[in-house]
């Protein structure tokens, strides 16, 4: 019998989501390339993009760049289903859940470093809770929380910085738009 052959339509939308989950996957590449003083503090790099996509595509391209990112990222750095993925996972999850409900924030009083800011404290939450439920159920975990949030803090301000101000460049006279 011969082989069937199967044609899948692929669609600006999926070569889009496929450009902006691959620099997503290269920001985590690099992130994990880059040695930290504190085991599991990392700045978020891919949450940029994550963040950019949300708020100019829409939760379901975020939702689908993010999944992918967690997937290729896991295969490529070798820790896919490993603890340090399921916890990536969770923290994903996390961030991602809080995202939807601060997107809902008027946007006069709320922008992409409060987005920011929010995605990194339920990411370090998601992460934490898991960790405590998961592995550590019998270690005091709590002494972990304000160095995490600190650093929740600083990334995610300085990511939603990064993002605003990628918004504003966007928005200036002259400046191309990925729409094109």
């Amino acid at each position: 019998m011969p082989a069937r052959e199967i044609r899948l339509a692929v669609t600006t939308e999926d070569r889009r989501i496929a450009a902006l989950a691959a620099l997503a996957v290269g920001l985590s590449l690099a992130e994990a390339a880059v040695p930290t003083p504190i085991p599991g503090v990392k700045p978020g790099l891919a949450n940029i993009v994550i963040l950019l996509v949300m708020l100019r595509y829409g939760l379901a391209a975020s939702v689908w760049v993010m999944a992918i990112r967690l997937l290729a990222a896991g295969l490529m750095l070798g820790s896919f289903l490993s603890p340090g993925f399921w916890l990536a996972a969770a923290g994903a999850a996390a961030s991602m859940g809080v995202l939807c409900l601060v997107r809902y924030l008027p946007n006069a009083l709320f922008g992409p470093v409060t987005f920011s800011v929010s995605m990194a404290f339920a990411h370090v939450a998601g992460q934490l809770v898991l960790a405590k439920l998961w592995l550590f159920a019998v270690a005091d975990i709590s002494l972990l929380v304000p160095v995490f949030a600190l650093a929740a803090l600083v990334f995610g301000a300085v990511n939603g910085l990064i993002v605003a101000r990628l918004i504003a460049d966007e928005r200036m006279p002259g400046a191309q738009s990925a729409h094109a």
